[in-house]
């Protein structure tokens, strides 16, 4: 039933003009966003023979430009060491019901989501959590390379309930005095998660905008309730992007538009070298057993620093006692993946099939290994997929513009966003 006819049959005790227009409006549209993605009948199609299916090559179309965006991007110079500074409303407007529980919950768990994608697409850089609440900001957690560190302070039962009012010019003095003594060559970055229409600030929001512009820090805000001036400006000031998010889907999408790094501005368009250690690893026996770290924690398995010959727990980090960024050869070639990305699969037709069989013609197949109705299978997965143009088709079928390979829409996905290699490049050397 449309939300429109709900509110002509909505029974309330007593008066009528007791109840907010406003407050009526805004339950509405809130029931409008929260059954937006479920209407699945409209992805209902039918084939040649009158049978229904279940269409999600829109769906998937919509993915894809995530994917399209970043690899057009591939030749803008980025940054591979980011300090990022994430901070969370927690103000009253945290608790509104729109989002699924509520806001808190939906923010903080795509929070959480947000925190891996980050240290696995950024294995060099630190992050650092904060949140605004009762007009003020509370760090929660130092800037480190420590993905399960920081998710385990992102705990709803910890953080207490929402309260009181946001301040953006409190959470930018914050940015300020965390990153302002950074290195140089690393991207100083603050993300904010607003939820509020209003911002109570000490003093005037737009010096501390040029504060954060001197100082070279790009500042991001991820909307939940409405578009508001003042995160505009702020995020036109000092180079960072603004979005509002439409429902949780949206802000999830949002949220992990920030995990790949920005393009690098002028002022950091300066090459540097960056002196690093590679730590050795000890035996994970008990006899082995040494204090380690700043906390002298008795642990088992633990790293040497090169240089002072320091203990560490983890890696990476930054060696306590001479500073030393300490790494490890993976997280090293993790690092390059978004420097030379895999080129994106065009959606798969009957001219590129027809150019691709002349020139897999001479190449190894396995089509007599792997049964296929249409004669067409999946690269990756060596799943069977529809024939490019055919009615009914179920899923996307993509094409490498260089190997001429056919890859489902999973593989795609996995592809560009995992493993960052092409597999049928790969096999055939091109």
């Amino acid at each position: 039933m449309p939300a429109v006819d709900r509110a002509d049959d909505l029974d309330f005790d007593g008066d009528d003009d007791d109840i907010d227009e406003h407050e009526l409006r805004r339950q509405e549209e809130a029931y409008q966003r929260q059954y937006e993605n479920e209407q699945t009948w409209d992805q209902l199609q039918e084939d040649e023979f009158g049978n229904l299916f279940v269409d999600k090559t829109a769906e998937q179309r919509a993915r894809r430009k995530r994917l399209l965006s970043a690899a057009q991007s591939a030749r803008i110079r980025k940054g591979m060491i980011r300090y990022l500074l994430l901070v969370v409303d927690m103000s009253r407007a945290a608790s509104a019901q729109d989002l699924r529980p509520n806001r808190l919950a939906c923010i903080l768990g795509l929070c959480r989501s947000f925190v891996r994608e980050f240290f696995d697409q950024n294995p060099l850089s630190q992050l650092g959590i904060a949140i605004m609440r009762n007009g003020l900001v509370e760090q929660l957690t130092d800037l480190s390379g420590s993905p399960e560190a920081q998710v385990a302070r992102l705990d709803a039962g910890k953080l207490g309930s929402p309260a009181g009012d946001a301040s953006l010019q409190n959470a930018l003095e914050l940015s300020v005095s965390l990153l302002r003594s950074l290195p140089p060559y690393g991207h100083r970055e603050l993300l904010v998660v607003f939820s509020a229409l209003a911002t109570c600030d000490p003093g005037s929001v737009l010096d501390s905008v040029k504060t954060c512009k001197a100082n070279n820090i790009r500042v991001s805000v991820v909307g939940v309730a409405a578009e508001v001036y003042v995160c505009r400006r702020i995020t036109e000031e000092t180079g960072g992007t603004y979005g509002v998010a439409l429902n949780e889907l949206h802000l999830e999408q949002l949220l992990l538009t920030h995990s790949t790094p920005p393009p690098a501005t002028a002022a950091q368009a300066k090459a540097e070298l960056v002196r690093m250690g590679f730590p050795q690893r000890s035996t994970e026996e008990a006899s082995s057993a040494v204090f380690v770290g700043l906390e002298a924690r008795l642990l088992s398995g633990n790293y040497t620093c090169p240089r002072c010959k320091a203990r560490v727990p983890e890696l990476p980090c930054e060696c306590h006692i001479c500073g030393l960024t300490l790494i490890s050869s993976p997280h090293l070639a993790r690092s390059y993946h978004h420097l030379f990305p895999v080129p994106p699969y065009h959606e798969d037709s009957k001219e590129r099939a027809a150019e691709a069989a002349g020139v897999l013609v001479g190449q190894p197949a396995m089509r007599d290994e792997v049964p296929t109705s249409t004669g067409s299978y999946c690269f990756g997965c060596l799943r069977e997929v529809s024939q490019p143009g055919a009615l009914g088709q179920l899923h996307l079928t993509l094409r490498c513009g260089r190997c001429k390979q056919v890859f489902c829409f999973e593989c795609d996905a996995y592809v560009h966003e995992q493993l960052h290699n092409c597999p049928g490049c790969e096999f055939g050397g091109t």
